[in-house]
């Protein structure tokens, strides 16, 4: 380790433990996804996030890349420049400061698995590559301000930095994920796939370190599975990891049972202390929507294995890769159910709900597009925000519904089906009170507990969330 990267490593971690314990991460938060946002439109619109109870915002992955489209963010050139079309370092320091004052964190997406695809242009292995140096050296005070660590008069990385060129064919095979490229298809040589070389390590704990001396408080680890656990430990040090939210995405089929799941999410989990993407209740949400299925099989997911621990979930009815990946489009919920969904993401105990909101880069429409804006949403994070801490239990739960209280505070229906469902059950032994007044805060009314046997009106395709009146 040369003695400028050294320091500029070290400064970076005291100044990131410094921000650490300023500002623990905390459990239950909503994560707004603003995908592909523009760093300046985070900052402009930190108040209104504020304002709708969000806690975190993860933003697109903050380094050099270049290219319009949205996937060019998930390629890297050089991870000591932050600069590309969503903004430069100036500009994420802006959000992040905007978001601090409003008590908001700000989590960055992290490529560690790969570098961009660039062997339409040339057929080295160095990064950022002889064009991307020239350019530095053309811009050097325009450069110096977008420095995150380092000097950059050389390559980061050579070819003895990644695994032998070749596709991923069989991804039933954990060491040809790990070490394979993800190609697009013949004659695409694919994504450079990085290797756990010393320097790898060393450039990439000085990225994260940087990241957290500029403020950033979480990071969603992009291709978990693409990588070897023991190189994601190596990354993240306890330094890095101190009071950080740090969650993988391991895209998988469903829970215990399924082949993705033991294969890549199970071990994952075994090897790391991380949060992940919760695909096992994803899943079986999914399962549960379905034509002829039962919505009572939500009543307790994480007793099947088929959602992941409460503390370490990240729970959600959409991703980025769902809408804008034609091999996940498939997944995509019915608009409905969606909705139907997130009142039962937000309204449950546990994990860290993300509602993922976009700019159409899927061609979907509005149906992203300011997604995070939606006045239900906004409740439904409200609710959430005001039940934080308070135990969940099933009150009533059949084909068509299910209904549960957050201790005596709340109460979430759920009804998939298009006729109205009157759910019942006994106060005696609910953790409710007779007597307690509750508003409605999607529609508006109230309830009013009796005694005895409790009935709730459910109407069709359609949630209903009460809290109660103080």
């Amino acid at each position: 380790m040369t003695d400028h990267f050294r320091r500029a490593l070290a400064g970076a971690l005291l100044y990131a433990a410094a921000l650490c314990a300023a500002a623990p991460a905390a459990a239950e938060d909503v994560i707004l996804h603003a995908f592909n946002w523009r760093y300046a439109d985070v900052a402009a619109s930190a108040d209104e996030i504020a304002r709708r109870g969000y806690r975190a915002v993860l933003v697109s992955p903050p380094l050099r890349s270049e290219g319009a489209p949205w996937y060019q963010r998930y390629q890297p050139q050089d991870y000591r420049m932050l600069h590309n079309p969503l903004g430069d370092r100036a500009d994420l320091e802006a959000a992040i400061t905007a978001l601090r004052a409003r008590g908001v964190a700000l989590h960055a997406d992290v490529v560690l698995n790969h570098m961009a695809n660039e062997g339409a242009q040339r057929n080295d292995l160095d990064y950022p590559g002889a064009r991307v140096l020239a350019q530095y050296r053309a811009e050097g005070a325009q450069q110096a301000a977008r420095l995150l660590f380092g000097e950059v008069s050389g390559n980061l990385f050579t070819a003895t930095d990644f695994h032998p060129a070749r596709c991923i064919v069989d991804y039933n095979d954990p060491q040809q994920v790990r070490s394979g490229r993800l190609c697009g298809g013949p004659g695409d040589p694919g994504l450079p796939d990085l290797a756990a070389t010393p320097r790898v390590i060393e450039a990439q704990r000085a990225y994260l370190a940087a990241l957290r001396g500029l403020g950033v408080a979480g990071f969603r680890v992009d291709a978990a599975k693409h990588m070897d656990f023991a190189h994601i430990e190596a990354v993240f040090t306890p330094v890095i990891r101190d009071g950080a939210n740090v969650y993988g995405e391991i895209i998988t089929g469903g829970g215990q049972g399924n082949g993705e799941y033991g294969l890549y999410l199970a071990p994952y989990l075994a090897g790391t202390d991380h949060s992940a993407y919760d695909f096992p209740l994803f899943h079986a949400i999914r399962s549960a929507f379905a034509f002829g299925a039962r919505l009572d099989g939500l009543a307790d997911p994480a007793a099947r294995g088929q959602a992941l621990p409460a503390a370490r979930a990240i729970t959600f009815t959409v991703t980025h890769d769902i809408p804008n990946n034609g091999i996940f489009r498939d997944l995509i919920l019915d608009p409905v159910d969606e909705t139907l969904a997130y009142a039962y993401v937000m309204g449950r105990a546990g994990g860290m709900p993300l509602v993922y909101s976009d700019n159409n880069e899927s061609n979907d429409g509005d149906r992203w597009n300011g997604a995070w804006r939606r006045a239900d949403l906004t409740a439904m994070i409200g609710f959430r925000n005001a039940m934080r801490g308070e135990d969940m239990q099933v009150l009533s739960a059949g084909h068509c519904h299910l209904l549960f209280r957050r201790g005596q505070r709340g109460i979430v229906g759920v009804n998939k089906c298009a006729e109205p469902v009157a759910a019942t059950f006994a106060l005696a032994g609910s953790g409710l009170s007779g007597s307690q007044r509750f508003r409605e805060v999607l529609a508006g009314g109230s309830l009013v507990l009796g005694s005895g046997t409790q009935a709730v009106k459910l109407p069709p395709r359609a949630a209903r969330i009460w809290q109660r009146i103080k």
